[in-house]
């Protein structure tokens, strides 16, 4: 074959291989965010023994730590957590993701919230793990979350390592709270008012106070001891039957150290057979209680979750969980105050006198 010939053919043949390698789709894209390297790997079977978890800022540290099967709040008289939260943490690690790398320049970890976070008004985090003996099984400086639009997209934030001052944007989920008071479960109980059937109060240096639903369902709680009294409001009465409808706590202690002076207690008989007794302390102007039921399998279940402890409510529950009379007694709509003497009187407005028209001349 003549020389010519073969170089028409490779031509042709370059040509072709030119056009398949453009025609044919780009398959080196990057790699999923499946693939991207994971933050902590093996993690796992580590976190088996993690026996404290330690979240600190400029602010403050938090720590949660392990009590046998569950996890506590020692900030919160070793108050158990709910277990989703540190759950939902402990998995965020695991399967915490490395998918971009980003500054590594000290002076410009600020702007992605990875600043020293012992450094005054810092907003990063230092996220901890550690076993019984305070040796780190994950550490991470944990940022500020990227907002992402598009929909199905999942949750990144930007982390570094304690140790190094290259910063990475992760994928994951990381629910980092440094306020006790989201890792622990406030609500106490949600029992509707027409389930109170009655109450029996019962106050320090007060006389017995007792309140009766008539047989009605829909009847009012009524005050029938004392048998005399004033006239009664019926919102106030109305607040005692709705005493544990959607009831918070805003702190806790241990039940052995509730602080304040013992105000008495108010009996609860409710419906099912359940009844609740709650003793109530005053301290300056804190409301702190104790809650104890009765019953069956319903008191059960209440009572393992209020035994051994002392909530801080409200201070408007006083008056529904230990009113006085005093504190149900319907309030007068007061009088306009009288005018101060020598105050000067208001001006009478008189009309405006209008002069009558000049008589008309008479017709010459």
């Amino acid at each position: 074959m003549k020389r010519r010939t073969l170089l028409a053919l490779g031509g042709t043949a370059a040509a072709a291989v030119g056009a398949a390698i453009l025609l044919t789709p780009d398959r080196a894209a990057p790699p999923p965010p499946s693939a991207s390297d994971l933050a902590f790997p093996n993690l796992a079977p580590r976190l088996a023994n993690a026996a404290t978890i330690e979240v600190k800022r400029h602010d403050g540290t938090l720590l949660v730590r392990r009590a046998g099967e569950a996890w506590v709040l020692p900030a919160k008289a070793d108050y158990p957590v709910r277990p989703e939260r540190v759950r939902e943490l402990l998995v965020g690690l695991t399967e915490l993701r490395l998918t971009e790398p980003r500054t590594a320049n000290p002076e410009m970890l600020d702007r992605l919230g990875l600043e020293d976070p012992t450094r005054p008004a810092a907003t990063s985090s230092l996220l901890r793990v550690l076993d019984a003996q305070g040796a780190a099984i994950a550490e991470l400086v944990v940022g500020r979350r990227r907002v992402r639009v598009q929909g199905n997209v999942p949750e990144s934030v930007y982390v570094r390592r304690p140790s190094e001052n290259q910063a990475w944007l992760a994928e994951g989920r990381l629910p980092l709270d440094a306020d006790p008071n989201l890792w622990i479960d406030r609500d106490l109980a949600n029992i509707p008012r027409d389930r109170v059937r009655g109450v029996n109060i019962h106050r320090q240096n007060e006389p017995p106070l007792i309140l009766r639903r008539g047989a009605d369902t829909d009847a009012p709680l009524a005050v029938v001891e004392p048998t005399e009294t004033p006239a009664l409001d019926e919102i106030s009465l109305d607040e005692v039957a709705r005493g544990f409808e959607f009831l918070t706590f805003l702190d806790v202690r241990k039940a052995t150290e509730i602080p304040g002076e013992r105000l008495g207690e108010g009996r609860f008989e409710l419906t099912d057979n359940l009844r609740i007794t709650v003793t109530a302390h005053k301290d300056g102007e804190t409301l702190w209680a104790t809650l104890a039921a009765e019953g069956d399998e319903e008191a059960d279940r209440l009572n393992a979750r209020w035994r051994g402890w002392a909530y801080q409510l409200g201070q408007w529950k006083e008056k529904a969980f230990v009113p006085r009379l005093e504190d149900l007694r319907k309030q007068e709509a007061s009088a306009p105050a009288p005018a101060a003497p020598g105050a000067d009187a208001p001006a009478t407005v008189t009309p405006t006198e209008t002069p009558d028209p000049p008589a008309a001349a008479a017709p010459q």
